[in-house]
């Protein structure tokens, strides 16, 4: 689980590195914006673990017929709605708008699936 949350973390700050549109609000040190990156992949943890079944559910047959890539428009809806969580509990991280939630969304996905690779890797060796 920590192991998740880490790549996750990992994952979201590649994302708010390289787009313009994904940032950390206000003016903080290496260790402000590590714990940012945690509490915002803790939210996205969160709402990944009770929003995304319900939209998977409700727009499989879109899932279906597009063979998958409708999961980045969920997964970018899934960004906003984090974004504006952490707005309203007090994490300085925000998405500008639709395309840069939808790039990180590709961005989260493409470097949440490495980060994980090599962590399950790890966890063959045991």
């Amino acid at each position: 689980m920590l192991a998740r949350l880490l790549a996750s973390a990992a994952a979201l700050a590649v994302a708010t590195w390289w787009l313009p549109g994904i940032s950390i609000q206000g003016h903080q040190d290496t260790a402000g914006q590590v714990i940012t990156m945690l509490v915002v992949a803790f939210l996205f943890g969160v709402v990944n673990a009770v929003v995304k079944p319900l939209f998977k559910f409700a727009s499989a047959p879109l899932i279906l017929l597009s063979l998958g890539i409708f999961l980045l428009v969920i997964n970018a809806c899934l960004l906003m709605l984090v974004s504006w969580v952490s707005g309203q509990v007090g994490v300085p991280w925000h998405v500008d708008d639709w395309g840069s939630a939808f790039w990180g969304a590709l961005i989260v996905s493409v470097v949440s699936f490495i980060v994980n690779a090599f962590f399950k890797r790890g966890e063959e060796h045991r």
